[in-house]
């Protein structure tokens, strides 16, 4: 077997002992199901164990469209599922299983819809000629899963009834938070959307609307959801429990230094590097955090 393949062997390995570690620590002190068995390492079963199933089919038929609308139906399960099987439905979990599916679903039907009407995602390209590479994209979606969602279930697997005063400043500050990244995230795909849409816009770049404050604003708004799920979330943790808190930190790493931002920015680049207006726009444009909400001149 070549070098590479063994590597992406380990690769995976890693991946399935990281969300090993993820579930013991945040299931710690959480709620049980079928005797002792924590309910949060459970949903990190089922995460993977739903990709697992898909990548079959998808790899026969060397397809990629399912593959973001398997990571909605993912995180509805398991936000569904674990607050059935805790049989507690207090306040605050029923805030963070709102959030969380308004947030998967609308992100999972606009991502299907757009792949569907490209007909195909050039990430997997190439992937999805190699078994071990396509399966490795599936197991990171299950590690994805299980780490964007440990605060939110960390909440829902340790209902809290007696609320005080900082349940409630948390709650109230974490949802204006979500509300806020929402806005962002789905009007930024929206205006996204329309641009590209238009004839007139093809082989430019989009620096109208919300793209004028920030070069990646749809990335900004799905950090700052997530930061305020973790928010929301900070008055159930205690323990190896604060672990949970990796949920949003594991979101922005990976958006700004791994897979979202830089692969953009390379793309664009390489695309526009050079054209004056892109270099006006990329040196006045905030790479992520908008600075002012007015419009640049």
């Amino acid at each position: 077997m070549e070098k590479k393949n063994w590597n992406i062997i380990f690769q995976n390995l890693i991946v399935c002992l990281i969300a090993v570690g993820l579930a013991f620590a945040v299931s710690y002190g959480g709620t049980t199901v079928f005797g002792s068995f924590p309910i949060y390492g459970l949903m990190v079963i089922i995460a993977f164990g739903i990709q697992w199933i898909v990548f079959i089919p998808s790899f026969i038929f060397k397809t990629e469209k399912y593959y973001d609308l398997t990571g909605s139906f993912t995180y509805t399960t398991v936000i569904i599922l674990s607050t059935i099987l805790v049989g507690a439905f207090d306040f605050r979990s029923i805030i963070i299983l709102v959030l969380v599916l308004l947030w998967t679903l609308r992100l999972g039907l606009f991502l299907f819809k757009r792949i569907v009407k490209a007909g195909e995602d050039k990430r997997f390209t190439e992937m999805k000629k190699s078994g071990l590479e396509f399966f490795r994209a599936w197991n990171i979606q299950g590690l994805w899963v299980s780490f964007t969602t440990a605060a939110a279930l960390a909440t829902l697997t340790t209902p809290k009834l007696d609320y005080g005063i900082w349940d409630w400043i948390t709650m109230i500050l974490g949802v204006l938070l979500w509300i806020l990244g929402f806005y962002f995230e789905a009007l930024a795909d929206h205006q996204k959307k329309k641009f590209r849409e238009d004839s007139a816009n093809q082989g430019k770049f989009i620096h109208g609307g919300l793209w004028s404050i920030s070069r990646h604003p749809n990335y900004f708004g799905e950090i700052t959801l997530w930061f305020g799920v973790a928010i929301i979330a900070l008055p159930t943790l205690q323990g190896w429990r604060w672990f949970a808190l990796i949920s949003p930190l594991f979101v922005l790493l990976l958006l700004t230094k791994i897979s979202g931002v830089p692969l953009l920015e390379n793309y664009a680049d390489k695309k526009w590097g050079g054209q004056p207006e892109y270099e006006e726009y990329k040196k006045n444009t905030p790479i992520l955090f908008p600075i002012s909400f007015k419009k640049k001149k």
